[in-house]
């Protein structure tokens, strides 16, 4: 997999975690409105920045393992940590799938329904099939998230099966790169 380098869409700019981020994951994973259809899925709250410390140092050890991993977004007009967005390797197994690339976002509230979620989920997407040159992405989102759900399937992703994950029921989604190796 190539080295992957900071990118930028229209509003939003793209990087790899650092221990700078903390706060700003903090305040991401501290915040139960974030959490409303994470459930089984999505992790435990953070109770204090150091948990977020320890997330950073997780996902820098993935960048390092599988050579992708959750990015931080940040908006390009501020520089502001808005959350998260990337691609990352999920060994498996869920949904009875192993080994997938699944595609993922999540953002502060002040962020939501402004469009970011999307352009960050067509950025990864396009990414992943294009320059990453995947055969597949996947993700999956919690049934009753609505907003989650129509950002995966507007970007082009095919819904798929409902299935239960850590007690949550979910919807999976796929995509297969229209052009590949």
């Amino acid at each position: 997999m190539p080295f992957m380098q900071p990118f930028d869409t229209t509003r939003l700019h793209f990087r790899p975690f650092t221990e700078a981020d903390t706060a700003g994951l903090f305040a991401l994973d501290s915040d139960p409105a974030v959490h409303r259809y994470l459930g089984g899925i999505g992790g435990q709250m953070a109770a204090e920045p150091a948990h977020s410390a320890a997330t950073i140092a997780f996902i820098q050890a993935q960048y390092v393992a599988n050579g992708i991993g959750r990015w931080a977004v940040l908006l390009r007009a501020t520089g502001e940590f808005m959350g998260w967005a990337g691609l990352k390797l999920v060994s498996g197994p869920i949904n009875e799938q192993r080994d997938f690339y699944d595609l993922g976002y999540r953002f502060r509230p002040q962020f939501w329904r402004q469009g970011y979620g999307y352009e960050a989920a067509q950025a990864w997407l396009d990414y992943g099939f294009q320059t990453l040159k995947l055969p597949q992405i996947c993700a999956y989102a919690d049934a009753d998230n609505a907003g989650s759900r129509r950002i995966l399937e507007k970007v082009g992703l095919r819904r798929g099966n409902e299935f239960m994950e850590g007690g949550t029921r979910c919807v999976w989604y796929e995509a297969d790169n229209p052009s590949p190796k």
